[in-house]
């Protein structure tokens, strides 16, 4: 192999993560979206709360459903087509959002964008896998938890902004044109290796490397070996590279038994559960009705407020990973800690629902994103660490149905709460209904603490 390609490669790849790292924000972009719109919604389509909290849970329901078929597409197709089409099946669902003439029709568009947005995540971790040493995929996983949280920034602050000065209707068909240039992006220049560009893979870069060092270490320390690297030492490819022994594998119902019947999985999907269908059902959808009801906000002022949900997430899940690995050197109390502030958070929002400053509203949405958001991925390492590396895959991707599922849940139900409690003379919900709405979430935080007493610590020195 040439210095050229293997320059030409190293390179190549960034350009690669920023296409993917840009639909990822549009994954977070259309979770979080309907916050800033859903009084246009209600307006446009006489519809209830009830109504939109379906048309929110529908993107939660769909993406739920589509991440084990997801993996299987990814092995399958191919995860650079699958993220092609996946994308192109989010654009016309943004387009006919934007175009629906009824709320059945948004519907069935919040169905499409919800299947193909969905399909992004799993196939970009596949071909990162390819691209970047396992060494850098931390930070690389990392990096794209940052895309998501500009992603949110996109769905409140720049959606606030740009539905004033055009209307919901023609932003989502502009946001339907930026995620079509991402797909031809995605076709024409994402590849599922380095090899489909005839290039070398990081395996072999790295093994090149080492053989060029060998001889001068030979000579530094005569009979000494060579040193091993992520892809394989030079003696010759390792298990990771696909030669060696293979690794005994579980079957996939047989790492599915071993999952639902280890009983310190359930506390952790309970929790993720609760949790996230509190930060879905309030922080992604009627975060904004509230701000504009009972604080009398206009859509860029919400969306100001909002924008804190995605500092929290950006800026929270380092510090969290900080916190348990090594100040408090636990999982689990990392969980109660959160958990517990979250608690707090809602009581004091439910106690005075009208009485904060702009500044305490955003140091509020602040630690709440924290609390509810960025805690996630200390769930997902808990997870991985309860169960052996060889159904890493399964667990994580069992797990991860319960968050979705939460948001599925609660959207409707904080929905029909202010239903139940009805409009006043201005056709706005009043503030008793978003107390009620609060005292729901509250309720649900405290039973999500208590899912974190019975987890166990799975933290090792």
């Amino acid at each position: 192999m040439d210095g050229k390609s293997v320059a030409r490669m190293l390179a190549f790849r960034w350009l690669l993560f920023a296409i993917l790292a840009l639909a990822y924000c549009f994954v977070y972009f259309h979770r979080n979206c309907l916050s800033i719109v859903a009084d246009d919604l209600v307006t446009d389509f006489h519809a209830t709360a009830s109504v939109i909290g379906v048309l929110g849970s529908i993107y939660f329901y769909c993406y739920a459903a589509m991440q084990f078929p997801a993996g299987l597409l990814s092995d399958s197709v191919g995860p650079r087509r699958t993220v092609t089409v996946s994308l192109l099946l989010a654009t016309v669902g943004s387009l006919l959002f934007g175009l629906a003439p009824s709320v059945r029709v948004a519907m069935i568009a919040r169905a499409m964008v919800g299947l193909g947005v969905s399909m992004v995540f799993i196939p970009t971790m596949k071909i990162l896998a390819q691209w970047f040493r396992a060494r850098e995929f931390a930070f690389m996983s990392g990096m794209m938890q940052a895309a998501g949280g500009l992603g949110i920034l996109a769905a409140t602050s720049l959606l606030g902004w740009l539905a004033t000065v055009t209307g919901w209707r023609t932003s989502f068909a502009i946001i339907a044109g930026g995620t079509l240039l991402l797909v031809l992006g995605a076709w024409w220049i994402v590849r599922d290796r380095p090899a489909d560009k005839g290039w070398p893979t990081i395996a072999e870069i790295d093994r090149q490397r080492a053989a060029a060092r060998a001889p001068q270490m030979s000579q530094q320390a005569p009979g000494s070996a060579a040193p091993s690297t992520e892809g394989g030492s030079v003696q010759g490819p390792t298990a990771a590279d696909g030669g060696g022994p293979a690794v005994p594998k579980s079957s996939l119902w047989q790492g599915v038994r071993t999952v639902v019947t280890q009983k310190y999985f359930w506390p952790v999907a309970v929790w993720f559960f609760f949790d996230c269908g509190i930060f879905f059902g309030f922080g992604s959808l009627w975060s904004g009705p509230y701000l504009g009801h009972v604080y009398g906000m206009n859509k860029v002022q919400a969306g100001g407020i909002l924008s804190m949900l995605a500092w929290g997430m950006v800026l929270g899940g380092p510090v969290l990973g900080l916190v348990s690995q090594r100040v408090l050197r636990s999982r689990k109390k990392t969980f109660v800690l959160c958990t517990s502030a979250l608690v707090v958070l809602l009581l004091a929002l439910t106690l005075f629902p009208a009485g904060l400053s702009r500044t305490a509203l955003m140091i509020w949405f602040f630690l709440f994103s924290v609390c509810s958001s960025a805690i996630v991925i200390m769930g997902f390492t808990t997870t991985k660490e309860l169960f052996p590396v060889e159904i890493a895959g399964t667990c994580v991707g069992m797990v991860n149905f319960f968050p979705f599922f939460g948001g599925a849940i609660f959207q409707p139900l904080l929905g029909w709460v202010l239903d139940a409690c009805g409009k006043n003379d201005a056709g706005q919900y009043p503030l008793q209904a978003y107390r009620m709405v609060l005292l729901v979430l509250l309720t649900a935080s405290v039973l999500s603490l208590a899912c974190t007493f019975l987890m166990k610590e799975t933290y090792r020195k």
